[in-house]
This record gives C-alpha cells, structure tokens and sequence, in this order.
C-alpha cells in the first residue's frame, strides 16, 4: 500500500530542480544579519518573519516587473564573498533539507559587483559555496548535488562575457548559461552572439520565456536562439486549442513533439499573472498531453515555496499521485545540463528506488 502523500512524505522523496534564482531564495534572517554587517538600510523591516512576509506579499502582484523589483534587496546584500558565500552554502543546506537531490541554481554574475568583485570572483564565490553547503547537508546526511547556471541580464549587455565565463568554469560544477529579466521589449535574439559562441563550445543553455511574453519568446528562444530547454514556457499554452480534437498550433507541436523541457514554476507564474490560479495553471492540460514537464520553485522567498510545497499544491489541485510526481522529477532528470551516464545513475539508483518505496 502506497504511503499517503503529505507535506512530510513528500519531503523525503527524491527531487530534482532546475529553475531556481539564487537570489530569490534567500533566507529572511539572513538578509537581515547582511545587510546590519554591510550597512544596507533599506530593508522595509527587521523582523524576520515580518521580512518573510513582506517579500511574499510585494511579489504577489500579477506583475513580472514589480515582482523582479523585490529583487533589489536581495541582491542588496549581496555584494561581498563572504555574504555570496554564505548564501550559497544556506542555499544548497536548505535544498538538501528539502529532498532535493539535484539541482542547478542560477544567478547573474553582473548583479554582484557593486563592491568591487570580478565576474569571476562572484562566480568562485557562489561555486564555492555550494561544494561548502553540500558537504555540510552530506555531514547530516543530506545528499545534494548543485550546480550552478551563469544568468545575463537580458536588458543588458554582457551576455558574452557571461557565456565566456559559463566556458571557463565547465568543469567546475558551471553547468549552462541562463538570460533573465524583464521579457516584453527585451527579446532573446538580442544575445544572439552570446548563443552563437555557446553552441560553438557545445554547451547548455537555457531562456526565459513564455512567461509574461507569449509565443514570439518562445520561437525566439528555440528558432532563433537555440534554447535547450524553456524558463517557464507557460504561453506554450496559447497554441493549443481548448477544443481537445482540434489540433495543436506548429510551435506547440514542435516543443512537444522535440521533447524540449519546460521549467514550469507554478506559484511564482501566479504571482507574475502567467496564470490566474494553481488549478488553472495550463501545467494540467501540458502535463496530460505529455509534454516534457518539470516542477520548479523560481524564487522560493518571494513565492513562499519549496519543491515539497510546490509538489504538494498541484497533488490538492489535481489529485495527482506518486507516479505524476516521480515522472516530473524523472522529467527534470532527464533535463539536466549534465553527462548522461550521470543523469542516469540518478535515475536508477536514486529517483527510481525513491519513489518506489513510497508507492508500493
């Protein structure tokens, strides 16, 4: 007999995450300790749990560019090795505690350099302090592999020199590359010497889109831009006819049909007004037509979520049960900017096994 699905039984399974902002995962106290030893006075309180709140709140306004605005004390604070490093490790610590198994965290290197840091100092920071809270998550018996995705800033100008950095650190737990930010206006196609070079080097990348822009983002990032995988991809949804036996739209056809992921964020997408509710999130009607979905937090602070809590919403919204949640971390696995032997050895030795013993 299956164990009953609960916020607790869900926390244990095995969990694999690909869209993660560093920066919209912080942990309210910690915020509140950087920006005392730093000198940041604009936080809109000191209280922690009342932080908490606010960020939650000032996110859930049906706006992508007044929810990216809370992003600035986040970042705020964020401005040395130390308080990079920090939050990193508490980063993968809070992950692993979640059952998270595997997970690819992004952030954007350019963000961070108001203090003086190098690109390059910002990213051996961050990589540095996730192998740190990795170690301490395995020392509690917590097993978590992070790594890390370099974000542009789609409304700037250093996409290259981020793509170059994604090049140099390959081999140090850098696993793909990532444009963020405000999408109407900012087009990917924009980057495109940024992608170009990527796939001359045969890396990964990934490309908001399809969250508060609709199918043009979309095509942009795959037919233009060479996209692996979609950074929400929720207007995807636009294409496909509400009458079930009328026929899916070419470019929803070609995102299924090639199996592309996409990185789909339920709470946050509410927030951002990418869908109206959880249950009227389009993730039923694609995860029914079986298109390649995964289940992702986006911004765990902002959104007040984990994987667990995420998991958990769309079981009350759609009655799923394991087997739905072992195919989206399945999914997710699958996805991976990493070598396939490794995927697989996950798969088949983790994930796999993980949910068994929960379903049996």
């Amino acid at each position: 007999m299956s164990v009953a699905l609960s916020s607790e039984t869900i926390r244990a399974a095995p969990k694999v995450l690909l869209h993660d902002h560093l920066d919209g995962g912080l942990r309210p106290a910690t915020i509140i300790d950087l920006a005392a030893e730093f000198g940041y006075d604009e936080l809109p309180t000191t209280d922690a749990t009342e932080l908490g709140r606010w960020f939650t709140s000032a996110a859930d306004s049906g706006s992508l560019v007044r929810y990216l605005e809370t992003f600035a004390h986040t970042v705020g604070v964020m401005q040395t090795r130390d308080a990079l490093l920090r939050t990193a490790s508490e980063c993968a610590q809070d992950l692993a505690d979640d059952g998270v198994v595997y997970a690819e965290v992004r952030f954007a290197p350019e963000l961070h350099t108001e203090q003086d840091l190098t690109l390059e100092e910002v990213v051996r920071a961050v990589l540095d302090g996730f192998a740190e809270g990795s170690r301490i998550a395995a020392e509690r018996g917590k097993q978590i592999r992070v790594r890390a995705l370099l974000t542009a800033m789609r409304h700037a100008a250093k996409s290259r020199e981020i793509a170059e950095l994604v090049i140099a650190h390959r081999d140090e737990e850098v696993a793909g590359f990532d444009i963020a930010g405000a999408e109407a206006g900012f087009p990917p196609s924009r980057h495109l010497d940024a992608f170009e070079y990527l796939r001359r080097e045969n890396a990964h990348f990934t490309i908001h889109a399809g969250e508060a822009f609709g199918l043009k983002s979309i095509w942009e990032a795959l037919q233009w831009c060479g996209a692996d995988r979609l950074g929400h991809g929720v207007r995807i949804i636009d294409d496909i006819p509400t009458d079930p036996d009328a026929p899916a739209g070419l470019l929803a056809q070609y995102v299924r049909d090639k199996r592309i992921p996409l990185e789909m964020c339920p709470s946050s997408n509410v927030q951002t007004g990418a869908a109206a509710s959880i249950a009227e999130h389009p993730i039923k009607r694609l995860t029914d037509l079986r298109f390649r979905v995964t289940v992702n937090t986006d911004n765990r602070l902002m959104s007040g979520c984990s994987m667990t809590s995420e998991m958990l919403a769309l079981v009350e919204a759609f009655d799923y049960g394991w087997d739905t949640l072992s195919w989206f971390t399945v999914n997710a696995m699958k996805s991976a900017f990493l070598p396939f032997d490794e995927r697989l050895a996950l798969i088949n030795d983790v994930i796999k096994p993980g949910y068994a013993a929960l379903s049996r």
